[in-house]
């Protein structure tokens, strides 16, 4: 069991076709205790209890620091220990540069990246302490290649930010035994781009992928695997393409 004992995190993991769930449950079932935060509305506590009595479900908004230090303060009540953080949740807006109001702008960053530094520091400190821990950061391949199916351009500034966030952690806590990598998935199959693409647009995206196929969740799920876990203990401030080779560069 490559996470035995371990407890892992992972952020927006509620929707049971989306990346996030998908990462817990390939980790469940390599032995880790799973903790999924998410909005009270996609009711975290079903979701959690899909994999087994013994993980848990906690709502928060991650845009709000205190949920976010008030959520790890119950996983290390219960499990006296974080030994994985999947930052995971996001959301998106297909926007033109143009209309992108100061709301939107808003809600994209803080979710994404804001977000992204609030579950961070929530957790750092106990794996500080432990002298261990994996934080997996989740951009895009939007940041990479300026824009992405369907976010707008703060989409891609916010998935950009992610990255540099999670090289200057890594920098700053690689003393610590604490790894920080990103992941930056393409196109994959979830209920956040399910019919929004017309056909004619998808078989031009598949033209664009070597590998001729958009991604399904599980396909991030074992790359989180990876980075979660020792086999990857070598790594920190990487960032891997997770995207059938979209962006070969």
């Amino acid at each position: 069991m490559l996470l035995a004992n371990r407890v892992a995190i992972v952020t927006g993991g509620a929707g049971v076709n989306g990346l996030g769930f998908a990462s817990a449950r390939m980790m469940a079932e390599q032995g880790a205790k799973i903790v999924i935060i998410d909005l009270a509305a996609a009711s975290p506590d079903k979701a959690a209890a899909l994999l087994g009595g013994e993980h848990l479900g906690l709502a928060a908004d991650i845009t709000d620091k205190a949920q976010c230090e008030a959520a790890v303060r119950q996983v290390l009540d219960r499990h006296g220990r974080v030994d994985v953080l999947f930052n995971n949740a996001g959301i998106t807006q297909p926007r033109k540069t143009l209309d992108i109001t100061d709301a939107d702008y808003d809600a994209i960053l803080d979710v994404s990246l804001r977000g992204t530094l609030h579950m961070s520091q929530a957790v750092i400190p106990a794996m500080q302490r432990q002298k261990s821990g994996s934080i997996i950061c989740t951009s895009s391949v939007s940041a990479q290649r300026g824009g992405g199916i369907l976010g707008g351009p703060h989409y891609s500034a916010a998935k950009a930010g992610v990255l540099g966030l999670a090289r200057a952690m890594a920098r700053e806590f690689g003393p610590d035994n604490i790894r920080v990598n990103c992941i930056t998935p393409g196109l994959i199959a979830t209920d956040i781009n399910k019919g929004k693409i017309p056909e004619d647009r998808r078989a031009s995206i598949l033209e664009s992928i070597p590998l001729g196929r958009i991604g399904d969740p599980d396909d991030i799920g074992g790359v989180c695997l990876f980075l979660a876990s020792d086999l990857s203990k070598y790594l920190t401030g990487v960032t891997l393409d997770v995207n059938g080779g979209m962006l070969i560069h």
